[in-house]
């Protein structure tokens, strides 16, 4: 069986001792994954003193009931830019479908969707993503650094953010307790 080496539709895991502290225990939902590079969002730690509402008003978008909805860290790349995981019960017009698992959708329409009860079924609110250029990722997954999973998408919807990183390794079948903080060389 010929498998892709991309990570389109996974999930990354921060291995303990990442060395960027922007990254402990991050978990990320890769979007897209190519020889052109690479982009994920952010699904491990939510933004504190941020919901959703916040963000709706400031589009001046009634919240209704998801005034309260965490805002998660995308990622450090344009922490300004406001990204939708969902699922695939709704699609807008810049929304891509991603390897079937999840769907990405960043404009507007989707965050007045969601507020007026029309919108995805299921969905998450990031701000933010983590990017890599061409090859980046590839050499930082032969290193120390990323573990990836295709995870269970109840990751997503159903897990809360702050144990979505010791989920995900479970998912994997790994306790992350035992995981070493650093790689070994022979």
């Amino acid at each position: 069986m010929d498998e892709t080496p991309y990570l389109t539709g996974q999930f990354l895991l921060a291995m303990p001792g990442i060395g960027d502290p922007r990254f402990d225990r991050a978990v990320i939902a890769m979007c897209s994954h190519d020889d052109e590079g690479a982009l994920g969002v952010g699904i491990g730690a939510v933004i504190d003193g941020l919901t959703l509402g916040d963000v709706l008003r400031q589009f001046e978008i009634e919240p209704g009931i998801v005034g309260d909805a965490p805002v998660h860290f995308g990622g450090p790349v344009e922490p300004q830019r406001g990204f939708v995981l969902h699922s695939n019960d709704w699609g807008g017009q810049d929304s891509i479908d991603v390897a079937g698992r999840w769907v990405l959708s960043g404009t507007v329409d989707v965050l007045r969707a969601i507020a007026d009860g029309t919108g995805p079924s299921q969905w998450l609110v990031a701000l933010g993503y983590a990017g890599w250029s061409e090859g980046q990722l590839d050499g930082e997954m032969t290193r120390h650094g990323w573990f990836n999973t295709p995870g269970d998408v109840s990751l997503l919807y159903d897990t809360p953010a702050e144990a979505r990183w010791e989920a995900g390794f479970s998912q994997a079948g790994i306790d992350p307790r035992l995981l070493a903080s650093s790689a070994g060389s022979a």
